[in-house]
C-alpha cells in the first residue's frame, strides 16, 4: 500500500507564489535537482542490485527499500512547490520532515520472482504503453490546470479544490507505476490516482 498525501492549504501565499514562478528555478531547482541527481544515479544502482537480490531471496532488502522511499519522498517535496501546491521550502536530505507532504510505502515482505523477470523484459510493454499512454493524457491537463491554478491563487489566494484533487491523483496514478517498474510493490498498478484504502482488520468470528 502506498500513501501520498499533500495538504491542501485554505491559503496560499502570492508572495511565494510569484517568487517560485520566476526565481524558483535558481533556488529550488537547481539546488536540490543538483543533488537529487546523484542520489538518483544511487538509486538506479540500488534498484539494479535489488533486481538481482528479489531474484535470489524473493525479497527487497529493507535498508535499500527505505533508501529508495526517502529519495522518492524528497522528489516529492520539491514537486509539491514547483507545481504550487505547497507553501514552504523543500527541506534537503533524506531525514526532513514536511508538514504538506507524507509519502510512505509498505515493505512488501516478499516478491515474485516471476514478476520481477517479467517486469525487466516485459514491463515496458504491459505496465509503459498502456499506463504511459492514459498518463501522458493526464499529464496535459495536469499542465493546463496548473497554468490556471497560478491565476487563481495569483488573485484568489486559494487553490480550487478540485484542481488540486486532479494534479494529486495524477501524481498517485505515477507514483504507483513508478514504484511498480522499481521492484517495490508487488500488485500491478490500478488504472487510477484514488488514494489506498487500509485493508479491515479481521474480525473475531
Amino acid at each position: 500500500m502506498m500513501t501520498l498525501e499533500i495538504k491542501h492549504q485554505e491559503r496560499y501565499s502570492r508572495g511565494e507564489l510569484l517568487l517560485r514562478t520566476f526565481f524558483g528555478f535558481f533556488y529550488i531547482i537547481l539546488p536540490h535537482y543538483f543533488l537529487l541527481a546523484f542520489v538518483g544515479i544511487a538509486s538506479a544502482f540500488v534498484s539494479f542490485l535489488a533486481f538481482w537480490a528479489i531474484l535470489f531471496t524473493g525479497r527487497y532488502p529493507r535498508s535499500w527499500f527505505d533508501f529508495q522511499v526517502n529519495y522518492n519522498r524528497w522528489s516529492l517535496r520539491v514537486y509539491a512547490r514547483i507545481y504550487n501546491l505547497a507553501d514552504g521550502y523543500p527541506a534537503f536530505g533524506f531525514n526532513a520532515q514536511d508538514e504538506h507532504v507524507t509519502f510512505d510505502v509498505e515493505y512488501p515482505e516478499y516478491i515474485s520472482r516471476g514478476s520481477v523477470l517479467l517486469r525487466a523484459l516485459f514491463g515496458w510493454f504491459y505496465v509503459g504503453i498502456p499506463h504511459g499512454f492514459v498518463l501522458g493524457l493526464l499529464s496535459i491537463a495536469v499542465a493546463f490546470l496548473n497554468f490556471i491554478g497560478f491565476f487563481v491563487v495569483l488573485f484568489l489566494g486559494r487553490y480550487p479544490q478540485s484542481m488540486f484533487d486532479f494534479q494529486l491523483y495524477f501524481l498517485r496514478w505515477s507514483q504507483r507505476v513508478s514504484l511498480f517498474l522499481g521492484y517495490m510493490t508487488q500488485e500491478y498498478p490500478p488504472f487510477t490516482g484514488a488514494a489506498d484504502t487500509p485493508n479491515p482488520a479481521p474480525t473475531a468470528a
